[in-house]
């Protein structure tokens, strides 16, 4: 029942900074963990940051520094906050949440960085 729709990517500039937006829509009373991932091509998926229902932010330690992630009060709404982007930044970005102890996922939204 739940939906997830990102948005926000495009093409930026190295140094730049970019926000992007995942909107659950549906059933979203279940929802618990909602984060980002992201794929670059010929990479494999790994995980950016996610935050809890209850608000603990995660972020993974290649990303520490440069990416804040946010909800909003509903939670059914979350930002991937990224700064001083690389052109090793360029990848596919999902997003994923639990709706209950299942997880899903957006399509994903392209971001791509210039050198």
């Amino acid at each position: 029942q739940v939906r997830l729709v990102e948005s926000g990517g495009g093409l930026v500039q190295a140094g730049e900074s970019l926000r992007l937006t995942c909107e659950a829509s549906g059933t979203t009373s279940r929802l618990n963990a909602m984060g980002w991932f992201r794929q670059a091509p010929g990479k494999e998926r790994e995980r950016v940051t996610h935050m809890s229902a209850g608000g603990t932010r995660n972020i993974a330690d290649s990303f520490k520094g440069r990416v804040a992630i946010s909800r909003d009060d509903n939670k059914n709404i979350v930002y991937l906050q990224m700064n001083s982007l690389k052109p090793e930044d360029t990848a596919v970005y999902y997003c994923n949440a639990k709706d209950g102890s299942i997880p899903v996922w957006g399509q994903g939204t392209l971001v791509t960085v210039s050198s």
